[in-house]
């Protein structure tokens, strides 16, 4: 029974993440990632991307855990 809820998790956050991403959120480019260009370097840290996928995992997580 563990195997089935965790591929229904998944499809439906995938389907929750095509539905946000089609709807024009922009995943990648959020208020909270941080961008620095100098010269020839460039550096990206996506920490509100990062924050929001920690969030979702958590709540698959803790929707397949529970029995």
């Amino acid at each position: 029974m563990g195997m089935g809820r965790l591929l229904i998790a998944i499809g439906v956050a995938l389907v929750a993440t095509g539905l946000l991403v089609n709807m024009g959120m922009p995943l990648g480019r959020l208020p909270g990632d941080f961008t620095i260009r100098r010269g020839s370097f460039s550096f990206y840290f996506p920490l509100a991307t990062s924050v929001l996928v920690s969030v979702v995992l958590t709540l698959i997580i803790t929707f397949v855990g529970r029995r």
